[in-house]
């Protein structure tokens, strides 16, 4: 295998494992949670609001997809 394709694979990796990283930390909570709908489509649970993306939390994840993406970005250029 090619130095290139290394670092290819190395940045889809890391692509990766940022994207399963943010998507563990939405999920985190019970399930019991999150508001449910009713049958009209409005939710049942009365001020709720759905969570929002923070970057504060997701902060190594956007850091993780940005060097996989900088990485197969810096390997395509040569």
């Amino acid at each position: 295998m090619q130095s290139g394709m290394i670092l290819i694979w190395i940045g889809v990796l890391l692509i990766v494992v940022g994207i399963v990283l943010a998507a563990s930390q939405a999920r985190k909570g019970r399930l019991s949670d999150m508001p449910r709908m009713d049958t009209a489509g409005a939710s049942t649970a009365s001020g709720s609001q759905g969570r929002a993306f923070q970057a504060k939390q997701h902060w190594l994840s956007i850091v993780l997809v940005a060097l996989g993406i900088m990485l197969m970005l810096a390997e395509a250029a040569f």
